[in-house]
């Protein structure tokens, strides 16, 4: 998940030295930086899976800085996707303009291009406006051609995180879990869902820290790829619609709270804006149908990061509770289950 600003200055030595040096030999190749030694480092906050800095040096322009950013990857979160392939995702997605450039690459992180655009809040995916521009940016990503298989990836990805799961999990919160139940909850929701569907690369972790705004431009920039894959367009807006009652830079950031979920005139909203983005016209039904879709794949998003948590319970070292947003998350999928599955209607 992604990271947003919260200044707390001078906390060089969390960088290595070996990263240290090769952004003094970025920095010096730029004319107007004062000095390439004077770098400032400012971690970001709200990051759950890697540290994120940014670092700033001073410019001979009154009140200029040079900036990148510094992502090191989170110990141990190599088990919920291949570290090569996100690498590629991102110089793939650098080479098509849609986000920052990559500027070097280390043992464990890289350095990026730094954004000048605002990170969204929470409460900015509310706002009619934003959400109109997220939904065409969403539209765009999910029609990128991407090198290699464009087979869907959601089901196996579940099936491999169980398995982790299973191997991490101590075995008496796996029971308060009932861990041994998802299994056939996959196998449930795989057969319900896997109809006539659209199939587009999907970010799979659209929270609002990954996504920033121009406020001039008023442009979109998704960034983060780390979960990205081919997968039904239809789990990617229902991720997003999930993550609306989410705030990680609460008190509790673990908490979710599903009555921010957005309403059906909202979700309307955005499925609209998202089909007819391209120029096309939309039919009611075409509007229904895929609303209908997004509905059914929050119980995928419930077990894709309810899996997650457990498993970021074991490996990761950041402070979030974890556990206890897995919880949650599989809560709501028991909850929403009966209403949304048809293999359950009567």
């Amino acid at each position: 998940m992604g990271a947003v600003e919260n200044a707390m200055v001078n906390k060089e030595d969390r960088i290595p030295g070996e990263v240290k040096e090769m952004l003094k030999s970025i920095a010096s190749k730029w004319e107007d930086v004062v000095d390439a030694n004077g770098l400032q480092i400012i971690p970001l906050k709200g990051a759950m899976t890697n540290k994120v800095f940014q670092i700033k040096w001073p410019t001979k322009t009154e009140d200029g800085s040079h900036r990148v950013l510094v992502r090191i990857y989170g110990d141990g979160v190599d088990v919920f996707f291949d570290r090569d392939d996100e690498i590629k995702t991102f110089e793939f997605m650098s080479k098509q303009g849609q986000g920052p450039r990559l500027l070097g690459r280390f043992s464990n992180g890289r350095i990026e291009e730094f954004i000048h655009a605002r990170t969204l809040s929470a409460c900015d995916l509310r706002d009619p406006d934003i959400s109109a521009l997220i939904a065409a940016k969403l539209k765009e990503f999910h029609g990128l051609k991407m090198p290699g298989s464009e087979d869907v990836f959601l089901w196996t990805r579940l099936r491999n995180w169980l398995k982790t799961a299973k191997s991490k999990c101590p075995s008496e919160k796996a029971e308060a879990l009932c861990l041994d139940a998802i299994e056939g909850e996959i196998s449930l929701l795989e057969k319900d869902l896997s109809g006539d569907q659209r199939i587009g690369f999907c970010h799979n972790d659209l929270q609002y820290g990954n996504i920033m705004i121009d406020e001039e431009t008023k442009s979109i920039t998704i960034i983060d790829y780390e979960y990205s894959s081919y997968n039904p367009i239809a789990f990617d807006i229902a991720n997003h619609f999930c993550e609306m009652a989410a705030d990680y830079h609460s008190d509790t950031p673990h908490l979710m709270d599903y009555s921010r979920y957005p309403g059906l005139e909202e979700r309307q909203r955005f499925v609209r804006v998202y089909l007819s983005s391209s120029g096309d016209q939309v039919s009611d039904a075409e509007v229904k149908q895929l609303l209908d879709d997004v509905e059914k794949y929050t119980l995928a998003s419930h077990l894709f990061w309810g899996l997650w948590g457990i498993i970021s319970e074991c490996v990761n070292e950041i402070d979030f509770d974890y556990m206890e947003y897995a919880r949650q998350r599989f809560e709501q999928y028991r909850l929403r289950k009966p209403a949304l599955l048809s293999s359950l209607r009567v």
